[in-house]
């Protein structure tokens, strides 16, 4: 069950994500953790029961931490995922799929999501995860703005859960992006 994450669990959260995306693709901690205080703003985590961190090792301790974790930004017409990821060690378990699972059911709007482009292997994978969970390559071409002072654009591609989008939708969605996630202009 999809949980909210506090500032104070915040750590999990960010050591998952630096394991899991490239430097251009999340923001320096400090900067990040102000993202909590953007009305739209959300993470939510999946509770691991059962282990507990100990370095880049796993133990089998009742401690609880999280398998993996999903920033959302709730827009009035959509709902975008700037950052999903499971632990390392938890992945190819299902967690994956029935966190984003679940977050469709909880967001009765369109949801959308950037992917790399499929360059490789693993990119290609990747967007065949989220075509396994009902989401929709779109071919518009896009670049995700610098996300901080210091980061590089990065070439990606929206996806759309449900349906392929129009232009026009596809637009729409990439100015709210860049104006409120990015804070830049289209």
């Amino acid at each position: 069950m999809l949980q909210f994450t506090s500032q104070s669990d915040f750590s999990e959260i960010y050591r998952i994500m630096q394991a899991s995306f490239s430097d251009d693709e999340y923001r320096p901690y400090d900067e990040q953790l102000a993202l909590f205080e953007e009305p739209e703003y959300w993470i939510y985590y999946m509770p691991a029961i059962g282990m507990e961190r100990v370095g880049n090792h796993s133990t089998g301790n009742s401690t609880m931490h999280a398998a993996g974790f999903l920033a959302v930004w709730e827009f009035e017409s959509f709902t975008y995922i700037e950052h999903f990821a499971v632990d390392p060690v938890l992945r190819n378990s299902g967690t994956g799929s029935a966190m984003l699972q679940e977050l469709v059911r909880k967001y009765q709007k369109q949801i959308c999501l950037e992917v790399e482009l499929p360059e490789d292997e693993l990119t290609r994978r990747r967007i065949g995860f989220y075509e396994r969970n009902g989401f929709v390559f779109n071919e518009y071409p896009y670049i995700q703005p610098p996300i901080s002072k210091g980061k590089s654009p990065v070439p990606l591609r929206i996806m759309t859960y449900g349906s392929a989008i129009t232009q026009d939708t596809f637009e729409e969605m990439k100015r709210v992006l860049y104006q409120r996630v990015y804070k830049c202009t289209v």
